[in-house]
């Protein structure tokens, strides 16, 4: 399928690892012309060198000055495209996180995608035509009681994106979330390699895999090259009836109707 993104220019952040990484290539296989996103000197630099395509563009969007520095390493660029892939899940309880990590979070979940929402939305408007896809998680939806402070900037970043969209009603601007339940990262693997090796489940991920997703109907953990494939799709002309909405990709995992 044509998902027709050639001539059309995105930006993936934190797209010089892991599953931003991967959406970016999804998206310059497609045609699309892709700036690749780092925080820190050298990141997207690197990243490119690894895809074989993309311009890297740097800046730390936690923070106004460093978005600014984003911004200047996109002057040039028309941004067709915003995929808010950036943000982190750090460990904390009620009980150990302070007020210093709940903002962090809010400034890493949040605050990141509305600084690049907030600038690159009047170009869009002025084209009538633009995507712009925040990645959440399920957890916005049931959150655990672990990591309180993420999944309350997760919560915050669904409401936003409900609004952006009622924002942009009418003007060929399409908004959407989309959440990943668990994804089979190489984080993901080691950790429940070693968990399920200790618990008697077998030696390797074939072995171990169907006891992590006992709770998954489909019988496995989402891969990251499924989700890269679903933000292409709404990245698409092919996705123009699709807005304002929360797409949960988990397997069925969550079962809920709404």
């Amino acid at each position: 399928m044509d998902l027709r993104l050639k001539g059309l220019t995105a930006l993936v952040t934190g797209s010089h690892r892991g599953t931003g990484m991967i959406i970016a290539n999804h998206l310059a296989l497609e045609g699309a012309h892709v700036l690749v996103h780092g925080l820190h000197p050298g990141q997207a630099e690197a990243a490119v060198e690894t895809l074989g395509c993309g311009v890297p563009v740097t800046g730390d969007i936690t923070t106004d000055t460093g978005a600014q520095d984003l911004f200047a390493a996109c002057a040039g660029e028309s941004v067709d495209i915003l995929i808010n892939n950036y943000g982190t899940a750090e460990a904390g309880t009620w009980e150990t996180a302070d007020s210093d990590d709940w903002i962090t979070a809010y400034q890493k979940n949040v605050l990141s995608a509305q600084r690049l929402v907030r600038h690159f939305l009047p170009s869009m408007r002025l084209k009538a035509w633009g995507r712009i896809i925040n990645l959440g998680t399920v957890g916005s939806t049931r959150p655990n009681a672990r990591m309180p402070q993420y999944y309350a900037a997760k919560g915050a970043l669904a409401t936003m994106t409900i609004s952006l969209a009622k924002e942009t009603a009418g003007t060929g601007i399409r908004v959407n979330l989309v959440s990943p339940g668990l994804i089979l990262t190489p984080e993901v693997e080691s950790a429940w390699l070693a968990r399920g090796r200790k618990a008697g489940w077998g030696n390797t991920w074939q072995d171990i895999e169907p006891r992590v997703a006992e709770d998954i109907p489909i019988g496995r953990i989402v891969r990251r090259e499924e989700v890269a494939y679903l933000v292409a799709f709404l990245a698409s002309p092919l996705a123009d009836a699709v807005h304002g909405q929360n797409i949960r990709i988990d397997g069925g995992a969550l079962d809920m109707l709404t």
